[in-house]
């Protein structure tokens, strides 16, 4: 069993964002973190979660735990419905593709051979393996806002 903490975020947003993750197994315990100058909240949020998972290549099992509802209510109820529409979903009546779709099959390809499960954690409350991927995330967003090169 892998346990995946994840955070992402930009200020603003859109604009400068990181994400990080901590992934915890029998092993011990790994931090990743990387960003983009251009993105969303819900993008960085995706790809920590993408990169996390990447990151626990091999394993059967994952614990998600998370603050981005956006994405844990994406992997557990809309993702289903949205492949089963074509990667589609209805606003106002019309069917329009799924905002970052790229980010949603990726997430798809990864899921697929293993057992997920999503926990929801309150952000900002004092979870320490939360807190520690919020300061990733602002330590990379800052990098990037200095010119440093980080991961993306």
């Amino acid at each position: 069993m892998v346990v995946i903490y994840t955070d992402g975020g930009c200020s603003p947003n859109p604009g400068p964002g990181a994400w990080a993750f901590i992934l915890k197994d029998e092993a011990g315990k790994r931090e990743g973190s990387g960003g983009s100058l251009e993105t969303t909240n819900n993008r960085m949020e995706m790809t920590a979660v993408i990169r996390g998972l990447e990151a626990a290549k091999g394993v059967s099992e994952v614990e998600l735990v998370a603050d981005s509802q956006y994405v844990l209510n994406g992997l557990t109820d809309w993702m289903p419905r949205w492949k089963a529409a074509g990667w589609v979903r209805k606003v106002r009546g019309k069917k329009e593709p799924v905002l970052n779709l790229d980010l949603w099959k990726r997430l798809d390809e990864l899921i697929s051979p293993i057992q997920l499960t999503c926990t929801w954690v309150r952000g900002h409350t004092g979870h320490a393996e939360n807190e520690r991927c919020d300061q990733l995330v602002q330590s990379t967003r800052e990098a990037l806002e200095r010119g440093e090169p980080v991961a993306e």
